[in-house]
């Protein structure tokens, strides 16, 4: 994952890399329309085959706004991942304002024992690039 900035966070072995995009195309700075995709990549880096069975976010823009967002996988899918196993996915979200921050968690299962844990996805900065430089 080269180019833009990446965030990244490892729990229980389980890394989670974070990669954000300006979507020009899809924002509309004067009517508060503000547009990011944003690429993962989940890698099994322990020894046990995991599924990640459902996802919470919390995206929260410029002015304290918090939306909550939870369901079943990511982008339809509820990945296995075997150990060394990687998986990648593009997904994407707007705000009401030039800047904000995602972060989240991966409810996930240890496929052999059935436990279940939670995975941190890091915070992420959403960062308009015609807007002054503000880092979250």
């Amino acid at each position: 994952m080269e180019g833009a900035p990446c965030y990244e966070a490892t729990t229980e072995s389980i890394r989670v890399i974070v990669q954000t995009f300006w979507l020009d195309d899809q924002s509309m700075p004067e009517e508060h329309r503000f547009a990011w995709a944003y690429r993962i990549r989940i890698e099994n880096l322990g020894r046990e085959t995991v599924q990640l069975l459902r996802r919470t976010w919390e995206i929260m823009d410029a002015v304290g706004r918090v939306e909550h967002v939870h369901g079943d996988g990511v982008v339809g899918e509820q990945p296995v991942l075997e150990p060394g196993q990687v998986f990648e996915y593009t997904s994407g979200t707007g705000l009401q304002t030039p800047t904000g921050f995602m972060r989240g968690l991966y409810h996930m299962i240890d496929a052999r024992s059935h436990r279940p844990f939670d995975v941190q996805v890091p915070p992420f900065s959403l960062d308009c690039p015609y807007h002054p430089t503000i880092i979250h």
